[in-house]
């Protein structure tokens, strides 16, 4: 698979590099994982002055023909020849030929921008770090060096896939920066890959030869890199690709961040949203062909709960039509809300924790949220990660496959695989990132995921293994098993003309009938031989749904024997033993 730098003709690290080495002039205001906070919008900025450098006067000119319009954007995005404009006289090279006056023109330079730049410039609170930068001196030497010739980012020089790269390398050095307080907005791109991969897996030959015209949702996009990541493949398979991304945020600073690459990338930043996804949905009656999104996990929902109800309450119409989790974890929220978006045949990868596999009773929302993928048929895989592959946790977590449409082959059933041994060591950890999911470690998963077989798949020592399940194996019946009552004479407490018999409610007990199988014959084989009175309340059945995937990858490994116990605590015993003799044997030469 091509790298992502080796795709330009610009060298697009270098360039990145040297537009981040300008963090130098901030390092005794800023500390590290600040500097995003000035080096992005100022990319951002220089970017969009040096596009709009050949069709300045002209959009001045034709400022001055429509400013008493009521809608004069039209007017001046066709001036500009771009979807953003700036009607201010200042530009980067006029606002270095007057330090003395740099705060004020450069905020009459902002001002002068269009109202979808301005927006951005507002998430990123960027007014308080011109505050911060002009009140240390440091403004007027930010804004310099971005105007040096090396720091030009014309369209002339560089393209909007060029430049897109270069942002997206610039977002990489900001996320590591934060270090382990990444992983609330950012997602390793060694992961994205993999994901995006397993969705385009069955139908990259029909995407190649039909052509790509896609469109790609997240949910909770944080910066982008997965609406980014997932363009991306798309166009490595159809360099015409059209691919039209959208996206919902609720964190202004990652919001702006993504506004600011999509207007880069050429794309339509009006679909990149802010708002909460689970009460402020920006994206109502849209459905997209793809899904990808890493939502956030043990996360109450507590604020959204009033929206989440009332929308619960409109059944198959809303969003959340099943019963919904508890209140301290809405991550499966973001299922039900990918679910309802997803086209007749669309794809969804989504990440979770452990807790959505196995979390709830039966009829529990939990349950009910599994009760309602695996019975509609649209649960396809679940994939499970290494430990420490992710910025801010340790934890093992899954990839969700999840199709409207699945392939004839997989209707009915369920794959897991077990990719956790799929990494190798980092030469340095980024927070609690200990671990990559490697070029060949991807390979090696897609394949699994691609041939569908119980198989196991080997790479350097490391086995991947893959299992197939018929949708119902998740399934069970939660049986109520009573006990009769007795007296002190030891006879059955009975009640009622039919003389059925009182339970017993500390001896009541309970069972997970597998759906496959009938519940009476499981009764007489597993309870009655020990308890012959025992009777099933089958007015308390209950059906519930979990995926114990630990258990289904179990591997016995036998304790070692008795015998190879004593012999190491025999060799451990005279290891002691002569160093002790060795210590007072020095000691009695010492005092002798």
């Amino acid at each position: 698979m091509t790298e992502l730098h080796n795709q330009t003709t610009t060298n697009i690290q270098e360039k990145s590099a040297l537009i981040w080495g300008i963090a130098d002039l901030i390092r005794d205001y800023y500390k590290p994982h600040e500097y995003g906070k000035v080096i992005l919008p100022f990319c951002v900025l220089k970017r969009f002055n040096d596009c709009l450098i050949p069709t300045k006067e002209k959009v001045l000119e034709t400022y001055e023909n429509v400013k008493e319009f009521e809608v004069k954007d039209m007017f001046l995005e066709t001036a500009a020849g771009y979807s953003f404009y700036n009607i201010s006289n200042y530009d980067f090279e006029k606002l270095v030929a007057d330090p003395t006056h740099i705060e004020d023109n450069f905020r009459d330079y902002l001002n002068g921008f269009s109202e979808n730049v301005q927006e951005i410039l507002e998430n990123y609170d960027f007014d308080n770090e011109i505050r911060k930068l002009a009140n240390g001196g440091l403004l007027f030497l930010v804004v310099e060096a971005f105007n040096k010739p090396s720091a030009y980012m014309g369209a002339d020089k560089i393209s909007s896939v060029d430049m897109g790269y270069i942002f997206e390398d610039l977002i990489k050095r900001f996320s590591e920066s934060y270090d382990e307080q990444a992983g609330a907005h950012f997602t390793s791109r060694d992961i994205i890959y993999l994901m995006t991969d397993l969705l385009i897996a069955e139908e990259k030959d029909a995407l190649i030869e039909d052509g790509v015209a896609k469109t790609v949702y997240d949910m909770t996009m944080g910066t982008s890199q997965m609406l980014t990541c997932m363009t991306e493949r798309l166009q490595e398979l159809d360099a015409e690709a059209d691919v039209r991304t959208f996206g919902q945020e609720l964190n202004p600073e990652t919001y702006a961040i993504a506004k600011s690459s999509a207007l880069i990338h050429g794309q339509d930043a009006g679909n990149m949203r802010k708002g909460n996804t689970l009460s402020e949905d920006q994206f109502p009656n849209y459905t997209f062909d793809y899904i990808i999104s890493n939502p956030p996990f043990g996360i109450d929902y507590k604020r959204e709960k009033l929206a989440v109800e009332k929308e619960h309450e409109l059944g198959d119409t809303g969003r959340f039509p099943t019963k919904l989790p508890k209140i301290s974890d809405g991550q499966m929220l973001f299922d039900l809300n990918g679910i309802a978006k997803l086209k007749s045949d669309g794809r969804m990868a989504i990440i979770h924790n452990g807790s959505p596999l196995f979390s709830g009773a039966a009829e529990s929302g939990e349950s009910e949220i599994r009760r309602y993928m695996l019975e509609n048929d649209w649960l396809e895989a679940i994939v499970q990660l290494s430990t420490d592959v992710f910025y801010n946790t340790g934890i093992t977590t899954y990839i969700y496959i999840i199709s409207k449409n699945k392939p004839e082959h997989r209707e009915g059933k369920v794959q897991l695989i077990d990719a956790s041994k799929m990494v190798e060591s980092r030469r340095k950890s980024l927070g609690n990132k200990r671990y990559d999911i490697t070029d060949a470690d991807r390979e090696i998963i897609v394949k699994a995921y691609g041939e569908f077989k119980n198989s196991t798949y080997e790479l350097n020592g490391k086995v991947c293994e893959s299992k197939i399940f018929n949708n119902e194996d998740f399934g069970f019946n939660r049986i109520q098993i009573e006990t009769p009552t007795y007296d002190e004479n030891g006879d059955i407490v009975t009640k009622g003309k039919t003389n059925k018999p009182v339970p017993d409610t500390s001896k009541r007990d309970y069972e997970n009938v597998p759906l496959v199988e009938d519940i009476d014959s499981y009764f007489n084989r597993e309870v009655k031989p020990y308890n012959n009175d025992a009777w099933i309340d089958k007015s308390k059945t209950k059906v519930g749904y979990e995926i114990p995937f630990t258990r289904h990858f179990y591997k016995y490994e036998a304790p070692e024997s008795s015998d190879v116990i004593a012999e190491r605590i025999r060799i451990n015993e005279r290891e002691i033993m002569e160093s002790l003799e060795r210590l007072f044997s020095e000691g009695a030469l010492q005092n002798a």
